[in-house]
């Protein structure tokens, strides 16, 4: 719960409010595990989608939109997120979900044909919607401002974590099975079994949606104060939660329940706020980033790696991803979002730019869709594609959450969201559908390229429209306090 009177600063802390921190942090955690799931669902299919492509015999064009449909899903589920939020609650919209997930991965898992499998890809999706909108939301509500932006970060510190952990059963499953990927283990298809193990992430997040507190703001927006009181003195120790209660009361007046129709405006039909979260939810999708990990086995098997080799760079390409993240997680109270986001644009123009080069250079292998790089060219994109990942794994895929955790007025706060976020999903569904086609039909370096030039409008983006939101009070978000206590934060 974000209050001025916290200290994030650790050590330095008086011991009540460090007890109120690590209560925070502990609710953060739990409820990222909705995030792990999201970048689990959204990853997992990179293993199996060759074994199923061969199976089924699919076209590029069908197997790229069985892999991208679940992202539809998510718009979906991001959409409808926001208001199942406001009316039932921040931790039943979290249940839910991971009744959605449980579902998706036994579906998926036993899946007759692609049209069932479809199907079940869907429900994941609705899943990994609902995930985006809730846990940025829930965590922003329940943290103190000094450290909201570390906390913030845990949902894509999590996402990377589900994304590696995908990779890394993918590769476990491939390596013990009998013919790889394409075999069987235990009788049963090894791409099944990489769907199938999705199933216990999926109960993990129910159990914990059934233990952790509701957010303190959706129980003031309902009436209940009361409670909120309760949960701020016995789930989070803040000190004052009858001073709090009565800030975010104030945030909150309205004779009328919270809808859709808040997010209106002068430009094109909505406020400016939500405009601006739409576009980096856009830009964060349109610098290609889930190519990397959707296609990435596939990619650098096209390139000339084998089965084996494509693996291993999909799994230590994850872990890079984990650990950059952790980057953010430092910074991002210290430096500041503009900053951060700002830096990793530039350092995505450099990775992605020199993947687009690698690419001019490669030749078509007769007889199929590959192409061959010459000596030295995978290396250069190898690294460009790394150094790629690390620019957004330290900048914009965390960031981006954190902004759209906080970054709009209390009464909005929950539409604004699940309309940026599943403006986010139809993006991530253009990017993912049209890179098999791009690829194999027009070229690899074009396809880059065009990632290239939207890394670069990111960072004109963020440098002309974007404001600071470290250090400011959630209740003081899209008022004429905002500015004065972002400069009071020296940001």
């Amino acid at each position: 719960m974000s209050s001025s009177d916290e200290d994030g600063g650790g050590g330095t802390a008086p011991p009540a409010q460090r007890d109120s921190n690590r209560k925070a942090v502990a609710l953060a955690l739990a409820a990222a595990v909705g995030g792990f799931l999201f970048g689990f669902d959204s990853s997992v299919i990179n293993g199996a989608v060759s074994a199923i492509q061969g199976q089924y015999e699919l076209t590029s064009f069908v197997i790229g939109f069985v892999v991208a449909i679940a992202l539809l899903g998510s718009a979906v589920g991001a959409w409808f997120a926001g208001s199942m939020a406001d009316r039932i609650g921040r931790t039943r919209v979290m249940l839910v979900a991971s009744v959605l997930f449980l579902a998706s991965a036994l579906g998926s898992g036993f899946a007759f044909t692609p049209w069932d499998l479809t199907f079940w890809r869907v429900v994941g999706g609705f899943a990994i919607g609902i995930a985006s909108v809730i846990a940025p939301a829930y965590i922003a509500e329940i943290s103190p401002s000094k450290i909201r932006g570390r906390l913030a970060s845990f949902q894509q510190l999590a996402i990377t974590l589900g994304i590696f952990a995908a990779l890394l059963s993918s590769a476990f499953f491939a390596g013990a099975a009998d013919g790889g990927a394409s075999g069987t283990f235990a009788g049963l298809d090894t791409w099944r079994w990489m769907l199938l193990a999705e199933a216990v992430p999926a109960v993990v997040f129910g159990i914990l949606a059934l233990l952790i507190p509701e957010s303190p703001r959706y129980l003031v927006a309902k009436g209940q104060t009361q409670k909120a009181i309760h949960v701020l003195r016995d789930s989070l120790h803040a000190r004052n939660p009858e001073k709090l209660v009565a800030a975010v009361k104030k945030s909150l007046q309205r004779e009328d329940e919270p809808s859709m129709k808040d997010l209106r405006g002068p430009k094109l039909g909505l406020q400016p706020i939500v405009w601006t979260g739409i576009t980096l939810s856009v830009l964060q999708q349109f610098v290609g980033i889930n190519v990397i990990f959707y296609y990435s086995t596939t990619l650098w098997q096209s390139v000339g790696f084998d089965e084996s080799d494509s693996f291993t760079i999909s799994v230590a390409t994850a872990v890079l991803n984990v650990l950059v993240t952790f980057i953010a997680v430092a910074f991002v109270d210290k430096v500041g979002r503009r900053k951060l986001l700002m830096a990793g644009s530039a350092g995505m123009v450099l990775g992605l730019g020199a993947v687009t080069a690698a690419f001019t250079q490669g030749v078509a292998v007769p007889g199929s869709d590959d192409v061959s790089l010459p000596a030295g060219w995978g290396t250069v994109a190898l690294v460009g594609a790394n150094l790629f990942v690390i620019a957004f794994g330290a900048s914009w895929g965390p960031v981006v959450w954190v902004l759209l955790g906080e970054m709009f007025p209390n009464r909005i706060r929950a539409a604004a969201l699940a309309v940026a976020a599943a403006a986010q999903w139809v993006a991530n569904f253009i990017v993912t559908v049209t890179f098999p086609v791009l690829s194999q039909d027009v070229s690899l370096w074009a396809t880059y390229l065009i990632y290239t030039i939207f890394a670069a409008l990111s960072f004109v983006f963020v440098k002309t429209k974007v404001q600071e939101t470290n250090g400011v009070e959630l209740e003081d978000m899209g008022t004429d306090a905002q500015p004065a206590a972002r400069a009071g934060k020296g940001a």
